[in-house]
């Protein structure tokens, strides 16, 4: 049963607070990456972007917390189901988080050459059935209709859920509001910064792809 559930947009800092939450205990974490070994849920998260009913349950077997894309998009279901679960809502400067979306996994997933893999095109066609034509209707590149829709997003966590429940988050605020708000301890380690927009490449090579046809977030 999901005890965190992240609702922060892809490239909000995500995979820092994956490893953090690890780090916290609340392991293992969904993640975008998290697909390339379970490639059984991309079929899952295409028929919840497709508005089927879907078990999450049977989603987040063996999961305590979620972050990314796609568990972000479908932050509302998830709260609902799991209504004990605390929610992170990661942010960051909105320009900030559009160029750098820009510049990596939009880039990636509108890449046409062949992918390395069978699941890598079937994980391409989910994200943009879940994230590019789904949460932004096919026109991230229109900027001002982008932008508008990731400050909508904020807004509507915030007015749907009361403050116990919600953490508002920017990863470099560290440990501390993260481990008061799970009532964790604060770890003698350095807070984990991952998937900085000059690591993507590589990061995407680590586990299976390439920059060109990487899936996920960060």
């Amino acid at each position: 049963m999901l005890e965190v559930i992240g609702a922060g947009f892809g490239r909000t800092g995500t995979l820092s607070l994956k490893m953090a939450l690890e780090r916290l205990g609340f392991a293992p974490c969904h993640h975008m990456l998290k697909l390339l070994d379970k490639p059984d849920e991309v079929r899952l998260w295409r028929m919840a972007a497709r508005g089927e009913a879907v078990d999450w349950d049977e989603v987040y077997r063996g999961y305590r917390a979620t972050v990314d894309w796609p568990g972000a998009r479908f932050w509302r279901e998830l709260a609902e189901r799991y209504p004990a679960a605390k929610v992170i809502l990661t942010i960051r400067d909105p320009e900030c988080w559009y160029e750098s979306v820009l510049g990596t996994i939009h880039r990636a997933a509108m890449d046409d050459s062949p992918p390395d893999s069978p699941i890598l095109a079937e994980m391409r066609v989910m994200v943009r059935e879940v994230v590019w034509d789904g949460v932004f209707e096919g026109r991230f590149t229109d900027r001002e209709h982008s932008l508008r829709i990731f400050d909508d997003h904020i807004e509507a966590v915030r007015g749907r859920l009361p403050g116990d429940r919600l953490l508002i988050f920017e990863v470099a605020q560290g440990w501390e509001p993260l481990c008061e708000f799970l009532g964790r301890p604060v770890p003698d380690a350095p807070f984990p910064h991952r998937n900085r927009r000059e690591d993507f490449d590589s990061l995407m090579r680590e586990h299976g792809g390439t920059g060109a046809d990487a899936p996920g977030s960060g």
